[in-house]
């Protein structure tokens, strides 16, 4: 009887075109900056007080407005997302650890993504699929980092579960 093997499969490693990789690291690093800076405003009346309105109509965040105060709020979900930036930077060195902050990253975002379907004047008087600019658009942007926080969270991966792989076990933290 003849006997047909398959040769084995083989690898095609493709070089990153210069312009992706300097995209790979803007990304990152842009999304940090973002995800920091807007935690960092947290701690601004001005901040809290423009939030509150998301959080009131919130059929998940609304019985929070019961128990916490404004301000109080507004600055846990600034520590929130400082801490989830500073998780998505530290990459380079604790690909795991970066996990958890891109985890957070999506989180935050699909929690302020919800704002849309919930809070009052998204939609412009004609209606969807027409948004105003506050809060509609305003929201809206959040689309895009989630999205960011989506492929962060996937490049962290990639990089601790070959060294696991590697090393047969745990890798230190």
């Amino acid at each position: 009887m003849l006997q047909i093997t398959k040769p084995p499969a083989t690898t095609t490693v493709t070089a990153e075109h210069p312009v992706a990789t300097v995209g790979r690291y803007l990304v990152r690093y842009a999304l940090v900056v973002v995800i920091a800076w807007i935690g960092a405003l947290k701690y601004s009346g001005y901040e809290a007080a423009a939030i509150h309105p998301l959080i009131a109509h919130s059929p998940i965040f609304s019985w929070l407005d019961s128990i916490l105060s404004v301000r109080t709020f507004a600055a846990t979900l600034g520590s929130l997302e400082i801490i989830a930036a500073l998780l998505i930077a530290i990459r380079p060195l604790w690909p795991r650890i970066s996990v958890i902050g891109s985890a957070m990253g999506i989180l935050l975002f699909l929690s302020t993504l919800s704002f849309l379907f919930t809070t009052p004047g998204v939609t412009a008087a004609s209606g969807f699929p027409v948004l105003s600019v506050l809060p509609g658009q305003f929201l809206l942007k959040d689309l895009v980092l989630v999205s960011a926080s989506l492929w962060t969270l996937g490049d962290s991966l990639g990089a601790a579960l070959p060294w696991r792989a590697a090393h047969g076990g745990e890798q230190p933290v």
